[in-house]
């Protein structure tokens, strides 16, 4: 998401670093620069009007023109521009009552019943017991389509059988919800084409006789300008208090997210990417304001990270790096490990790498993605025993793998020799922690990389 806005953004930016100082005149050429990428991005006219309205003001005050390279300058206000045109701060799920309602709404095709699994399963990684309920009545494959997903999500789901009255089925859910100690219940509704009478008077009815806690719209970011129209009918009528945007790892202009949020003063809460079912991320606009002026996200980063590695297993294989006992196994855990984290291009995409354009960074995930690829089926070739003991790996047996991987012996021993200059390395760095010799160690880890790339001249 905001990959063509970001890149612009970033050139304008590079460009903005020639200048020496701060003028009326480089700023306003920045400026206008800023207008076009806006555009191109599809945000909404009246938003970019009022983003580099409020640009202008803040960049050409006296205040601001002192001290400070204009790079810098320029940076400090669009990112400050952005995290408010976001959003300006991450608004929680209101939770307080239990059990507490949350009313999904959406047009069909927007992701609406997938969201309500995503989001469930998001409430059940913070220890919360969500219930899913089934009030898109108009649509019986919804039903079977959300029975489904709660299964998959081992989450909590209410059949509403034969009802067609989402008031009496939200109300036997909620006396369901009670005995069965649900603290959430995640109410999926009926959505249609385009926003018409009888699907506004269903949910303007269930309004006015449930205090829902949140009422959520679910928008496909891809969408564009037509997500604005959708968001101030809604708004309107039901004066919802979030949205959830879907599909964001397709939408690389973004201009759907920076026009609702701006058009309805209602924050984005959650986004969702893929159709697999993962949990919905908490959208934070300070953090998104980094990402799309290329300044990383590593917050994100690293709470991924917390969620994926084990710390068991990951204190189990610190000490095998230590005791020089890492195998192939332990490689292809990781492995899988990171993949938890997101694609290769999404983790680059996080972390602050200057002049690091999006061209590149693809080029280098797909390289990279590629390549760890080939390692999986290379790994996935060798026996059980010699996943667990490389050294077992003697010229035959590399033949033999290299074959049923489909490399050439050549490439096979060139992952070889990384793979083992890699646990010497590891090797040394265990020494250090643990009080040795530190240039000792490191010494004695470069004498048996040098040797194992002379032993190796793959042929």
């Amino acid at each position: 998401m905001f990959d063509s806005l970001s890149e612009k953004l970033k050139e304008i930016i590079r460009k903005t670093s020639g200048n020496a100082v701060i003028t009326e005149e480089n700023m306003l050429e920045a400026v206008r620069e800023i207008r076009r990428a806006l555009l191109d991005a599809d945000v909404s006219l009246s938003v970019v009007k009022s983003f580099i309205s409020n640009i202008k003001e803040k960049a050409l005050g006296a205040d601001v023109l002192k001290s400070v390279k204009p790079e810098q300058q320029l940076v400090k206000i669009v990112n400050d521009e952005l995290k408010e045109l976001l959003g300006g701060e991450n608004k929680p799920l209101d939770l307080t009552v239990k059990p507490s309602l949350i009313l999904m709404l959406g047009l069909q095709g927007s992701g609406k019943t997938t969201s309500c699994a995503k989001l469930a399963k998001k409430l059940k990684s913070d220890g919360k017991k969500p219930l899913l309920v089934a009030c898109d009545v108009q649509r019986p494959a919804a039903i079977t389509q959300l029975k489904i997903l709660a299964n998959e999500t081992s989450v909590d789901f209410f059949d509403p059988k034969d009802l067609k009255d989402i008031v009496e089925i939200i109300k036997l859910a909620k006396e369901f919800a009670l005995q069965n100690n649900n603290d959430i219940l995640i109410i999926d509704t009926a959505g249609r084409l385009q926003i018409d009478t009888a699907m506004m008077a269903e949910l303007l009815i269930a309004d006015r006789t449930f205090l829902f806690n949140e009422k959520l719209l679910v928008i496909d970011s891809m969408t564009g300008q037509e997500a604005v129209d959708i968001a101030r009918n809604f708004d309107e009528q039901l004066n919802i208090t979030g949205v959830i945007l879907t599909k964001l790892d397709g939408d690389t202009r973004g201009g759907a997210a920076l026009s609702v949020v701006y058009s309805t003063k209602k924050p984005v809460k959650f986004v969702g990417t893929g159709e697999k079912i993962e949990p919905l991320e908490v959208f934070y606009p300070d953090r998104m304001a980094n990402r799309i002026l290329g300044m990383g996200d590593i917050v994100t980063l690293v709470e991924r990270a917390q969620k994926a590695f084990d710390e068991k297993q990951a204190k189990e294989l610190e000490e095998k790096m230590l005791k020089n006992s890492f195998s192939f196994e332990d490689f292809l855990r990781i492995q899988k490990q990171m993949k938890l984290l997101g694609s290769l291009d999404n983790i680059l995409g996080m972390l602050p790498i200057q002049g690091l354009n999006n061209d590149d960074r693809q080029k280098i995930s797909h390289e990279g993605e590629k390549q760890l690829k080939k390692i999986e089926v290379m790994i996935s070739s060798m026996t059980k025993e010699e996943r667990k003991n490389p050294d077992l790996l003697n010229s035959s047996r590399k033949k033999r793998i290299a074959k049923g991987a489909g490399v050439s012996l050549d490439e096979f021993n060139k992952f070889i020799v990384q793979f083992d200059l890699m646990r010497k390395m590891m090797k040394g760095m265990g020494a250090f922690k643990n009080g040795k010799n530190a240039a000792s160690a490191r010494l004695n880890a470069m004498k048996q990389a040098n040797s194992m790339k002379r032993k190796y001249k793959f042929k």
